[in-house]
C-alpha cells in the first residue's frame, strides 16, 4: 500500500496524519493529493461520503501555504 509520505506530503503533515490514526491514503487522496501538490488549482474529484475528500483536498492545501505570508492563500 502506498503511504502519504511516497505521495508528497511533507513529514509534519505525515507526522500529524499517523497520529490521527491515519497510514494509508484513501483512492480519493491518493489521487488527488499529487495532483495538488503539483500546483493544479483546479481539481473536481468524485467519491462517497466518509472516504476522506476533505483531507484530499485540505493536506495539500496545508503543504502549499507560504507561513511566511501574512495574507490569505487559501479559501
Amino acid at each position: 500500500m502506498i503511504t502519504f509520505e511516497a505521495l508528497g506530503l511533507e513529514e509534519n503533515l505525515v507526522k500529524a496524519t499517523e497520529s490521527l490514526g491515519f497510514v494509508n491514503p484513501t483512492a480519493i487522496q491518493e489521487k488527488a493529493i499529487p495532483v495538488l501538490l503539483s500546483g493544479t488549482k483546479d481539481l473536481i474529484g468524485l467519491a462517497q461520503t466518509g472516504t476522506g475528500k476533505t483531507a484530499a483536498f485540505g493536506l495539500p492545501l496545508l503543504q502549499l501555504i507560504n507561513e511566511n505570508q501574512k495574507y490569505p492563500q487559501a479559501l
